[in-house]
């Protein structure tokens, strides 16, 4: 207990000082292009192939759970689309990016300690934390509503897509779930965890990868700790979100 304790407080001074004014707004937004780059565009093609796939999977199950003439086909689509917005692409998203992006900024910040060029950057009184950090979390904050809005579409498009090839139900049916008793505040919801796991992914991956120490090993281990705990807060605050958002 003393421990988490502990790793709380000095996560807490750690962002103090990742957000503060940047010396140089002409490097921070160097960077922050870069990370866009990096960070966002660059998982665009993970997200299309496991957004696509979990679009077609939730429409097949579904439909094969449909046996009985008292329940409309338009469920499909329905539940498709809620699945999607609400669930799969808000957060099993920021899940697998985690592993993806959070074990990256670990392995990278890790990498700069024990070859001590972030030393160097502090002994040249630069901020570290800001430059390296600040431009991470910023650039993945504004991506990420984008690549959940994208993964929407691509699930439920191909969900379509498989309603029109195998034909577990009629294309019409599918589009009247997708409109059906649509709320406008789901998207909203979405989009307002995708910037806050954003910020988690990035800030918890961050924390551990800037106090890596000792060798190459001890990366791996402050990478695949920054993996486990950035999941688990975003769980944690998926929990937290919901309960306060739809209920």
């Amino acid at each position: 207990m003393l421990k988490i304790l502990q790793q709380i407080g000095e996560y807490t001074i750690f962002i103090s000082k990742v957000f503060r004014r940047p010396e140089k707004w002409r490097i921070y937004f160097q960077m922050f292009i870069q990370e866009l780059w990096t960070l966002g565009i660059g998982s665009i093609g993970i997200i299309l192939i496991i957004s696509g796939f979990m679009g077609m999977v939730i429409t097949i199950q579904t439909a094969s759970q449909i046996d009985s003439g008292w329940i409309p086909a338009y469920l499909v689509g329905y539940t498709t689309r809620q699945s999607m917005i609400l669930e799969f692409s808000p957060t099993m998203l920021a899940l697998i990016l985690s592993g993806k992006i959070g074990s990256n900024i670990a392995s990278e910040l890790g990498s700069m300690r024990i070859s001590e060029q972030i030393d160097a950057l502090e002994i040249m009184g630069i901020n570290s934390a800001n430059y390296l950090v600040l431009p991470k979390i910023t650039a993945l904050m504004v991506i990420m509503p984008f690549l959940v809005v994208l993964s929407m579409f691509i699930g439920i498009f191909f969900g379509y897509v498989i309603c029109e090839t195998v034909g577990v139900i009629t294309p019409s049916d599918y589009i009247y779930g997708i409109q059906y008793d649509f709320r406008p505040f789901d998207i909203v919801y979405a989009l307002i965890k995708a910037v806050l796991f954003a910020y988690i992914i990035t800030s918890v991956s961050s924390f551990y990868g800037y106090f890596a120490s000792g060798s190459a090993l001890e990366v791996g281990k402050s990478s695949t700790q920054a993996v486990v705990y950035s999941s688990i807060v975003v769980l944690i605050f998926n929990y937290i979100l919901t309960q306060m958002l739809l209920i």
